[in-house]
């Protein structure tokens, strides 16, 4: 029997990228059209006490090869159609011993509990007394590092888990692990280590352009930094514990899949695996150079498309990424980090700490949240839906202009779990101002969507703020579990005062980490060839064109903005009361 009648589809190629999120693992499948095929998730454990919250790789590992095998089923696509693989990840700290077993980093002392999770807050602390350094590779991050970020978390381990910290043998970022755990291949994203870890990737601008790819030897990190924080002993043996050597993202790692990782994944040994993203850059990689029609009539040049746009990546936390051909320098806000989303582009990230989670805080914690969730549940239908269709009601019956009005009492500062961007204040808190003693299902969704036009504020402060600094923002794309929900992006539309492109395929993150294993697998020549190819534009949402819109949201930014002045005044009070 020949080759052709064994395999009737000889040239059927496919792209599958995992994306490991707080809550899950998901894989999905591409064609060369960027169209998904199939997809398919497995939940992952998570530990929460106080500030800590831990997961565990072994649990992580198990929950990619479930979901790879189900959405490679899902989309009828056999092993050997899969000619590369992509990883991304939340920026969450893994621990491993030389033998690639995992090391607590609990205080409970469960060797499962070995990742410490993007959104743990232990090292709060530690990250200010890091900043009160000055160290000059933190005006690469907003001018200091964020406890969500590795080396706070590092010290934190290092202080009060003695016995773990001298076990382990690799730190890694989490997408790094799920690479590293394919392959075989230390090789660190420019993604990670630049974002997350203080990595200086520009020191590598002048030696190499991305089409000239390899393995390159870390030359970006400060020792001086490490050792000035009290973290020298990671810069022994040319820093093998943090990287050795980094690659662009999507650079071909190893020899590809393993043979045991092959075996578990249910896959060929030899499939190509790129370099890693964090899942928000992956997200930004799967949407940025999504066109709509009129983009292609008013930009003069590819480069002024992608430098006017800020990617929304909108799950449990907002990321808000934009790219630039120029450093800027933005306080409070991450980056400029270069080459860390799209090679050779510098990024700025700002973002918001808590989105998808307080959305869902503000509800679950309501007294009429079960109610409506039997009703959801028994309607098949999101809560969500029920509470959009409720707020269309509610309009109707008391004659409201326009729904965003049903708010004008009601005013939210989202800073639940603090400030990431632009005020970059972790002690920063929600407010709630305007509140009755009703708890019925009406006075939950004001609440709801009082809350929706808070985030959405906080988003118009990060555009604001990062075009008083250069950039030219003017167009905005989303994607992730938010940005299916028209309310949602149509507030954002219309308070940030920018069309949103949304993506035709809704599944980005894992579009981005499939562009990785595409451009591994020799597919395309570069990342942003890739993008070119796979990234399409579905619907466009634009801002409203009533101008009572615009002022009532005007007017609501301003008090918005006043909040946290507020806070500001009401903690030095109590202090001097407290001094």
């Amino acid at each position: 029997m020949t080759t052709a009648e064994l395999n009737p589809f000889p040239s059927r190629s496919f792209f599958l990228g995992v994306d490991v999120g707080t809550g899950s693992a998901r894989a999905g499948l591409f064609d060369e059209n960027g169209k998904l095929l199939g997809s398919a998730s497995s939940p992952i454990q998570i530990w929460k006490d106080g500030d800590c919250v831990e997961q565990s790789s072994t649990d992580i590992w198990h929950a990619v090869c479930a979901a790879v095998k189900s959405a490679c089923s899902l989309a009828n696509v056999s092993e050997v159609e899969v000619k590369g693989i992509g990883f991304a990840a939340t920026c969450s700290l893994v621990a491993v011993d030389a033998e690639g077993s995992p090391v607590t980093v609990s205080w409970s002392g469960d060797s499962r509990r070995n990742i410490i999770v993007w959104m743990d807050h232990r090292a709060v602390k530690q990250a200010e007394r890091i900043n009160s350094f000055n160290s000059p590779v933190l005006q690469y991050c907003g001018g200091g590092v964020s406890p969500e970020m590795e080396p706070p978390k590092l010290l934190w381990v290092k202080e009060n888990l003695k016995e773990s910290w001298s076990m382990v043998y690799k730190w890694m970022d989490l997408s790094d692990w799920l690479s590293y755990r394919a392959t075989g291949d230390d090789t660190r994203s420019l993604c990670t280590t630049v974002c997350k870890w203080t990595y200086l990737g520009h020191a590598h601008m002048h030696q190499m352009s991305e089409k000239a790819s390899r393995d390159m030897e870390a030359c970006g990190w400060d020792d001086e930094f490490w050792e000035e924080i009290g973290l020298g002993d990671l810069v022994d043996g040319h820093h093998a514990k943090i990287g050795r050597s980094v690659a662009f993202p999507g650079h071909p790692l190893g020899n590809g899949l393993t043979a045991t990782a092959a075996k578990e994944l249910g896959l060929l040994a030899g499939t190509p695996v790129g370099t890693s993203l964090i899942d928000a850059h992956a997200g930004g990689v799967g949407v940025m150079e999504s066109k709509s029609d009129s983009d292609s009539l008013t930009k003069e040049s590819d480069v002024d498309t992608l430098c006017s746009r800020m990617v929304l990546v909108c799950g449990t936390s907002t990321c808000h990424m934009a790219v630039s051909r120029e450093k800027l320098f933005i306080p409070g806000v991450w980056g400029p980090f270069w080459s860390a989303m799209v090679p050779e582009y510098w990024l700025t990230e700002g973002g918001q700490s808590a989105t998808g989670a307080l959305l869902d805080h503000i509800i679950e914690n309501h007294v009429a949240s079960p109610r409506l969730a039997n009703r959801a549940a028994s309607q098949k239908v999101s809560v969500f839906e029920l509470l959009n269709n409720l707020l269309k009601t509610m309009a109707e019956d008391t004659s409201s202009p326009f729904i965003s009005a049903l708010t004008s009492d009601m005013h939210i500062l989202p800073d639940f779990h603090g400030n990431r961007s632009p005020v970059a204040d972790p002690n920063s808190k929600g407010v709630i101002f305007g509140m009755s003693l009703d708890s019925s299902e009406k006075q939950l969704a004001l609440l709801y969507l009082a809350t929706i036009q808070g985030i959405a504020y906080g988003t118009r402060h990060i555009v604001e703020h990062c075009n008083a600094h250069g950039h030219k923002i003017d167009t905005l794309l989303a994607c992730g579990g938010l940005s299916k929900n028209p309310l949602f992006i149509q507030e954002h539309a219309d308070i940030v005062g920018c069309p949103i492109i949304l993506p035709r395929e809704s599944e980005s993150v894992l579009l981005g980490a499939a562009i990785l294993g595409a451009v591994a697998g020799k597919n395309y020549p570069s990342l942003h060839d890739a993008m070119k190819a796979l990234n399409a534009a579905g619907q466009v949402v634009h801002p409203s064109s009533d101008p009572k819109v615009t002022k009532y949201h005007d007017a609501k930014y301003r008090i918005f903005r006043n909040l946290y002045e507020q806070q500001l005044s009401h903690r030095s009070i109590i202090a001097e009361a407290l001094a």
